[in-house]
């Protein structure tokens, strides 16, 4: 049973930076495939970024250039470095898994979310 855990989320101030992780667990792979959504009220859940294998990445135009996925060695930890921040990355960031056996791109399964708000 896939378990994912968020933690991170947090208030700053325009142009501060947060980092939110996800602890993994029960998540058996052939093609390891994760990433992060959000969902900002009022609004449908966004792709953030996504990242499979050890290298292979990739991120919503509006993130580019601010924001990082990143998992540890053992592939325990996902983490998404935010940086840069603006008021409308305000949203519930959500961990999820994209794939077992291959990358498929779509949510299987989620965290419970944390929520980040950004002050202007």
């Amino acid at each position: 049973q896939v378990q994912l855990v968020e933690s991170g989320g947090g208030s700053v101030q325009a142009g501060g930076s947060l980092r939110l992780s996800c602890a993994v667990s029960g998540y058996t792979y052939s093609d390891y495939c994760m990433g992060w959504f959000r969902q900002a009220p009022g609004k449908d859940r966004e792709e953030v970024a996504a990242i499979e294998g050890d290298r292979s990445t990739s991120y919503a135009d509006s993130v580019k250039g601010r924001f990082t996925i990143s998992h540890d060695n053992a592939k325990t930890t996902l983490y998404l470095q935010m940086n840069s921040l603006k008021p409308e990355d305000t949203a519930t960031y959500y961990c999820v898994t994209m794939g077992y056996t291959y990358c498929s791109g779509v949510p299987l399964d989620w965290g419970q979310g944390t929520q980040v708000t950004v002050s202007s």
